[in-house]
């Protein structure tokens, strides 16, 4: 073989080689094409991520916003719807009372929870007396009261209507604890035609009972 054969045999040896090397070398300098799986992986775990997150909010926020109510309507001796109240649990362990009165007589009224869960017309004595747990006496003015179930009056306008809301510490509305509103016999709201003088055994002198509404789940 000649001399310049030679010569032009080793050059394309030469450059086959080194185009193998710049190949090789491209592959091995870029990882997203070695891999590209890997990058598409780990974006669709960090999106999951913040969903996650997102989910866990409005969790709480429905916690937060299901907060227990108790509607509870009170009828008059002729089944008529005269009133509404609203129970409900503060944060703060007290319960708070929103009632809504329409077609009463002027004038104050006392309002009471009464110790059974029965409102039985025209006289609603079927509610017994004040709900009592602690055996105390009737009254804010009394030495040794007042009853659990003891509240203040309520006024209601010429129109016939009044919105009285309050709290009161001396219920709950968690079942199985001490004061609690659901008992075995059950409890009930009760208006009297009269007010309460806050001191008179046993019901403060408060006269006939109006309206009855028994408080239940």
């Amino acid at each position: 073989m000649s001399k310049w054969k030679i010569l032009m045999a080793g050059g394309l040896l030469a450059a086959l080689l080194a185009g193998c090397g710049d190949k090789d070398a491209g592959t091995a300098d870029d990882p997203a094409k070695e891999d590209p799986a890997v990058t598409d992986e780990q974006t669709t775990d960090e999106g999951t991520g913040e969903t996650d997150a997102t989910d866990e909010g409005t969790e709480t926020d429905a916690a937060v916003d299901g907060a227990e109510e108790v509607n509870v309507p009170l009828k008059d001796a002729d089944g008529a719807e005269v009133a509404n109240a609203v129970l409900s649990e503060n944060e703060d362990g007290t319960v708070h009372v929103d009632l809504a009165v329409k077609n009463l007589p002027p004038g104050k009224h006392a309002f009471h929870i009464h110790e059974k869960g029965m409102c039985e017309a025209p006289d609603f004595e079927s509610a017994g007396g004040h709900y009592n747990p602690e055996d105390k006496e009737h009254g804010k003015d009394s030495e040794n009261g007042s009853h659990a179930g003891d509240f203040d009056n309520i006024e209601v306008g010429e129109d016939g209507t009044a919105n009285v809301q309050f709290d009161t510490d001396q219920v709950t509305l968690k079942e199985g604890e001490d004061n609690s509103v659901f008992t075995d016999e059950g409890t009930a709201l009760v208006i009297h035609a009269d007010e309460d003088d806050y001191k008179s055994q046993p019901s403060g002198d408060a006269g006939d009972r109006i309206a009855c509404g028994v408080i239940e789940k």
